[in-house]
């Protein structure tokens, strides 16, 4: 199974691979001497696949320092030392675990359209699938159909789903849903949050008053607060992400849709830049393609031959 499970980031990372190592590799047979043009060159790459100025400079230094030890490197030894370097900038992102408060509140956030609503639904179906009773909240009032679309993934999961009518308070969403983690003994609140309000009270305000509500009546919560961004949108979603972390402390990162862009380096450009950890990623459309994130794991499926 771990190897289907691998097979299947290896190829939700085949677009990145192809930006990324086929243009090193392309690079290198006709620049096979590895001096500052090519790696000027190599900086046009990263930056290609959306690592980001700081991070993509930051690497070119390093590989600066290290190739000065190197007699003649090979496109092998080029290779294994960008996925030390690269795997070195997520070290810090250890396979998540559930925390210990149950129930654990995990609080989803991010601008309409990242796939929260679907991410909230395949963690439900796995958490169930896990042996863990869960609630659903449906905190995103303001858009239609997103306490249907929760619906129908609690139904298919077994997760209960908390809704007010469209249009309601997501903060009363968040108190009923609260309540209802705590009086049926659930493992874990999900709680779904808008991406854009139809009103004119600020979005940041508006999840700052969810945040509030909950931490009232569940100790602590929310426990995880999530960023949910879709990974097509490269630089974008490190803009989304600054702003979301200054208003929301955000606690951790789901990047979708990872399997549809070629820019997969905006992994190690906003877990660097902001410190956060990421906690899964979508690589397909399937439950099981909401994957935990493992550092090692995705720079392997980058770098691996096969």
């Amino acid at each position: 199974m771990a190897i289907g499970l691998f097979g299947r980031l290896r190829e939700g990372l085949a677009k990145t691979r192809e930006t990324l190592i086929g243009k090193v590799e392309a690079l290198f047979q006709g620049h096979p001497k590895i001096d500052e043009g090519f790696l000027e060159s190599l900086e046009e790459i990263l930056l290609g696949a959306d690592f980001g100025m700081p991070v993509t400079q930051d690497l070119i230094t390093a590989l600066r320092r290290r190739l000065k030890t190197e007699r003649d490197p090979d496109l092998g030894r080029l290779r294994e030392i960008m996925a030390e370097e690269i795997g070195a900038r997520l070290q810090s992102d250890r396979p998540w675990a559930l925390p210990t408060q149950r129930p654990c509140v995990i609080m989803l956030v991010g601008v309409n359209g990242v796939g929260k609503t679907t991410t909230i639904g395949k963690l439900a179906a796995q958490f169930v699938g896990e042996g863990k009773r869960v609630v659903i909240g449906a905190g995103d009032t303001f858009r239609a159909a997103a306490a249907e679309q929760l619906q129908i993934w609690g139904e298919r999961a077994g997760a209960e789903v908390i809704r007010h009518a469209e249009g309601a308070d997501p903060g009363a969403v968040a108190f009923d849903a609260a309540r209802a983690a705590v009086a049926r003994g659930a493992d874990v609140l999900l709680l779904d949050t808008a991406g854009r309000l139809h009103t004119k009270v600020n979005l940041m305000e508006e999840l700052k008053k969810v945040r509030r509500v909950l931490a009232r009546e569940i100790p602590g919560a929310p426990h995880e607060t999530w960023l949910v961004l879709d990974a097509t949108t490269g630089q974008n979603a490190l803009a989304q992400a600054r702003t979301f972390c200054a208003a929301v402390e955000a606690t951790g990162l789901v990047l979708t849709k990872l399997d549809g862009t070629a820019k997969g380096g905006i992994v190690v450009a906003i877990g660097t830049e902001l410190g956060i950890g990421v906690r899964f990623v979508g690589i397909g459309e399937g439950v099981a393609d909401l994957r935990p994130f493992n550092a090692a794991e995705f720079v392997a499926a980058l770098f691996q031959n096969e």
